[in-house]
């Protein structure tokens, strides 16, 4: 692998109101649909491997993009929030003071919503690495927020919770490469007007 496009999917109504968005199931906006649409310039040049999440805001955002033949990937997952999902940072700062998600964790929600801790997300990214670094050459995955920072931390061989060092908005790109053969980023959270190299 030579370099790795990340795509941050579009925008959600959750997205938009700063929910967290872990593994509900939701469409994109009208505007998250034109996010997608914007990224399209990005993918002209074909790829090796491409990785999706399961989630339908990636997958459309894949679709809308332009990407085919990807294939889709169960670790790519964003967090999983546990018994904060679908709630705000201030909204849990109500009950927990001071919370922060990359810090103080989540804590366990329903069946379908157990949580996970920043070690947990950070071993499915290093999967989702090790995968990637198979392929022959260009390499772009279409994920979350939370998770593509954990993995870009990853990447660059950080602990997990460096991933807050890492803003990322809906509907970006970023790119991971190698400068004499050492990971580095190459772009991050640019937005597609920023095109450049």
């Amino acid at each position: 692998m030579n370099e790795m496009l990340l795509l941050r999917h579009g925008e959600t109504e959750w997205s938009k109101a700063g929910k967290h968005t872990g593994r509900t199931d939701l469409p994109l906006t009208e505007h998250g649909e034109d996010q997608a649409r914007a990224l399209a310039p990005l993918v002209k040049e074909p790829f090796d491997l491409v990785l999706v999440s399961p989630a339908q805001r990636a997958r459309r955002t894949a679709d809308l993009a332009g990407l085919t033949g990807y294939q889709v990937d169960e670790d790519m997952w964003e967090w999983d929030y546990g018994g904060y999902e679908g709630i705000t940072t201030p909204e849990i700062r109500k009950t927990r003071a001071g919370w922060y998600l990359w810090r103080d964790g989540v804590i366990g929600g329903d069946a379908e919503h157990p949580g996970e801790s920043a070690a947990q997300v950070g071993a499915r990214a290093d999967r989702v690495i090790e995968r990637a670094r198979q392929a022959e050459g260009r390499v772009a995955l279409v994920a979350h927020g939370h998770f593509l920072r954990v993995l870009a931390a990853r990447w660059l061989r950080l602990p997990p919770e460096d991933g807050r060092l890492l803003k990322l908005d809906t509907g970006t790109y970023s790119r991971l490469g190698f400068e004499h053969a050492e990971p580095v980023l190459m772009a991050w959270n640019a937005p597609v007007n920023s095109m450049a190299g």
